[in-house]
């Protein structure tokens, strides 16, 4: 019998890192994503495929909808979720790392964080494959939209609808707000661009039931067909329901009740 090689925390935070922005359905080994990651990190796309559907055996919003994934999560997998959820953005800083020294198959030259006052403005970042990542903070925020935009399976959860161009990853709590929370893909919401700074201006939010409220605050007239349409038709409508990182219920309270219009 061929004995298992144990998975590197190398792989894990990459293997997580995909898990986080790759939408649930395309988590099979015929996906290209996932053929070329396997070949970088020495493993099968059948075994890379393997992992990404253990690791969703650990997510909450994944079981609650009937769908299992496999039962084979390591101790190593269980320990790497709870270290996700407890700290997102040192997950992401490492985890993007991880990714870049699979790509150049070589260690970076500096490790970095989201906030570096010694590092000048234009010069933060590492040199990857082909690329330049001028921003550490970009580096997370690029983390967070591909992450809540995979949660929604890339499509707007208001109005269902995926133009790619359009779509935002809208924070819930704002970036500057919630620190620990920033790049928590729980805290945020596919919206398009219209939606998402109406949801930032307070102009709609949504209640416990995930259900869009919209602002009786706002003036407008009675014969503007263009906010009948986009906004107030979707007043008491449901969103779209994630397939991961279900928005957590403390971060909408925070947005009803600080943000929204009453």
């Amino acid at each position: 019998m061929t004995k298992r090689i144990a998975w590197t925390r190398q792989q894990l935070l990459v293997a997580f890192s995909l898990y986080c922005k790759m939408p649930f359905g395309k988590m099979h080994s015929r996906n290209p994503e996932i053929i070329e990651y396997a070949g970088l990190l020495g493993r099968t796309p059948s075994a890379l495929a393997m992992k990404l559907t253990n690791i969703a055996s650990l997510d909450p919003v994944i079981t609650a909808t009937g769908r299992k994934g496999l039962k084979g999560a390591s101790k190593a997998d269980r320990n790497m979720w709870e270290e996700m959820q407890t700290d997102w953005e040192s997950f992401v800083l490492q985890s993007e790392k991880a990714i870049d020294e699979v790509l150049t198959q070589a260690p970076v030259e500096k490790s970095f964080s989201l906030d570096d006052p010694d590092q000048p403005e234009g010069q933060r970042g590492y040199r990857g494959k082909n690329r330049i990542v001028q921003s550490t903070t970009r580096v997370g925020q690029n983390f967070f939209r591909k992450a809540v935009l995979s949660a929604y399976n890339n499509k707007r959860c208001i109005t269902g609808l995926s133009v790619p161009q359009l779509l935002v990853a809208s924070h819930i709590i704002p970036w500057s707000v919630d620190r620990e929370n920033r790049l928590n893909p729980s805290n945020g919401l596919a919206l398009s661009m219209l939606h998402d700074k109406a949801f930032d201006s307070g102009l709609i939010t949504v209640d416990r039931d995930m259900k869009v409220c919209v602002s009786s605050k706002i003036k407008i007239s009675r014969n503007d067909t263009f906010f009948t349409t986009t906004l107030q038709n979707y007043h008491g409508r449901s969103i779209l329901q994630p397939e991961k990182f279900r928005p957590y219920e403390d971060f909408l309270v925070y947005h009803r009740e600080n943000i929204f219009e009453k």
